[in-house]
């Protein structure tokens, strides 16, 4: 029993002391692999760098930076933007390369079709495009009235519209008072001659007679060589010839045959067709720059190959109320009569070209409405938006007052496209109140960039353009890419060059993509390919 005991004892003892070993080695092991840990940190080596924040970003990617950290509208923190991810983000082709600085990869700039032009000098020649009416010149105008009472005996010119010379006889008239007329006179003429030998007061009274009867006759038009024939044969003729003044059309015929007329009343027009005048109506903005004696080009629907050139004679001094237009009158010759009156016109008015001016062009303005921007080419894929003041403009070119300097190059094709590519509005702020160009100091750099925008197309007609707000109102079919049924809605024209395209009435087959929430910008038009689908109001 004893030695079974002294066995129990010897075994508990053994265990304890096997536990002790095992944490004793344990430690020691530690304290080795500490040391040897230790031992691989080299000498006098540095502690890791502190990576330097560059500002913060909105966590939900939208274009909203900070300097400072701090929390979005749903409490979640912004997002740091490291200097050394930056960099990398740079090389790659991302995002702001700096405040108010955009860059694109090349491989996106070559999707996009980025295309740039430098600004230059050069003197914008400019023309204005009317309507016009082609008249006859007022100073062409004939008319052929009696100066006395009478009747219509025979008509030599019945129709109008017929041409007649110079002389031609249009019409024979009798009236008692011209038949009385002759006959006075030539009473007084035979008795002048009767009295010719006696002399005396006799004679001079019949003189005077003779002389106030073929005065009367004469202050009624009756021609100097029917005055000439009456005096030579001494015959009342019972009716006498009017006749056309001048070479030209009959315009009006009121005269009937067998007729009864009054003095004063309008028996016949005649216009000299050889010249006339076109009346353009020139818009209320473009009259500055309309002067007597410019050039003007006129095309006729009646002869497309032609072009009829004349001067601007007279610029009216009055404006319609109602189409905010000024008459302008452009004189011009009439070769052949091919010009008739009542005809409509295109005139092209030349205006005087300015003095050189820095001009970019009209492609490369992104208009917002509010402010106009272009976009200035770096280089490597960088560009830097400007806002600009303009000044005239040609077809093609605009006058940049302010903003850009000659030989900058600025994008002109495609600059919408990387407008919201790289969401111009946040590197606009870099420039905000510091001046066109120039980034304030501090202002933290714009974020990374969005996603390159889905360009949408459709097909549809135009229903209104606003002027003011360069918005346009367009009825358009499906649209299949947002899966948008028929509706009528409206756009953003992204800029001017767009805007000829877009008349009233016209169908069209365009491009647009959504720059913000809601906000739809039309960036390319082109002739309808079909007939537009039916669409209804609304979006």
């Amino acid at each position: 029993m004893k030695s079974a005991a002294n066995l129990v004892i010897g075994a508990v003892l053994l265990a304890v002391l096997a536990a002790a070993g095992g944490y004793w080695l344990g430690n020691q092991g530690a304290e080795r692999a500490s040391s040897s840990v230790q031992t691989t940190v080299p000498a006098g080596a540095a502690a890791t760098p502190e990576r330097k924040i560059l500002y913060y970003r909105n966590p939900m990617g939208l274009p909203d930076t900070s300097p400072t950290p701090k929390k979005d509208p749903m409490g979640m923190d912004y997002l740091p933007v490291y200097a050394d991810a930056a960099d990398e983000d740079e090389k790659s082709g991302g995002g702001a390369a700096a405040a108010g600085q955009i860059r694109i990869s090349s491989e996106k700039l070559q999707k996009l079709g980025v295309r740039s032009e430098a600004a230059s000098r050069r003197a914008l020649e400019r023309s204005v495009r009317a309507a016009g009416r082609i008249e006859a010149d007022e100073r062409r105008l004939h008319t052929i009235t009696a100066k006395f009472e009478g009747y219509v005996e025979r008509l030599h010119v019945s129709t109008t519209g017929q041409a007649v010379a110079r002389g031609q006889a249009l019409f024979e008239v009798y009236s008692p008072e011209l038949v009385s007329a002759q006959r006075e006179y030539t009473i007084a003429s035979e008795a002048v001659t009767a009295l010719g030998s006696a002399g005396g007061d006799a004679r001079s009274g019949m003189q005077q007679l003779a002389e106030a009867s073929l005065l009367r006759l004469k202050n009624w038009d009756i021609s100097e060589a029917q005055v000439k024939a009456l005096a030579r044969s001494g015959e009342t003729r019972r009716t006498l010839s009017f006749r056309s003044p001048v070479s030209g059309i009959v315009t009006e015929k009121k005269a009937v045959q067998g007729m009864r007329f009054l003095p004063g009343d309008v028996l016949f027009q005649v216009a000299d067709l050889s010249a006339v005048w076109v009346v353009a109506d020139i818009a209320e903005q473009d009259i500055g720059l309309i002067k007597t004696g410019a050039r003007a080009q006129l095309r006729i629907d009646a002869y497309p190959d032609k072009v009829f050139s004349g001067t601007v004679g007279y610029v009216y001094p009055t404006l319609n109320s109602e189409t905010r237009t000024v008459p302008v009158r452009v004189e011009l010759a009439n070769p052949g009569m091919l010009l008739k009156p009542g005809m409509f016109a295109e005139v092209e008015l030349a205006l005087a070209a300015r003095d050189k001016a820095v001009t970019v062009p009209l492609s490369a303005v992104i208009d917002s409405g509010t402010r106009r921007v272009v976009l200035i080419d770096s280089g490597e894929g960088r560009f830097v938006p400007r806002e600009v003041k303009l000044g005239a403009h040609s077809e093609s070119f605009v006058e940049v007052l302010d903003g850009v300097r000659e030989g900058e190059r600025v994008v002109v094709a495609a600059n919408f496209l990387i407008d919201a590519e790289s969401n111009l509005q946040a590197a606009l702020s870099g420039f905000g109140k510091a001046g066109a160009g120039k980034p304030a100091p501090g202002e933290a750099a714009a974020g990374k960039a969005a996603a390159v925008p889905v360009a949408n197309h459709a097909e549809g007609r135009v229903d209104s353009v606003d002027d003011g707000s360069g918005a346009v109102t367009i009825s358009h079919g499906p649209v299949p890419s947002l899966k948008w049924p028929a509706m009528t809605m409206e756009f953003v024209i992204a800029n001017d060059a767009l805007r000829q395209h877009l008349k009233p009435g016209a169908s069209l087959s365009f491009e647009f993509v959504e720059r913000g929430p809601g906000e739809w910008v039309i960036t390319g038009v082109k002739p309808a390919t079909v007939a537009p689908s039916s669409t209804h109001a609304g979006h």
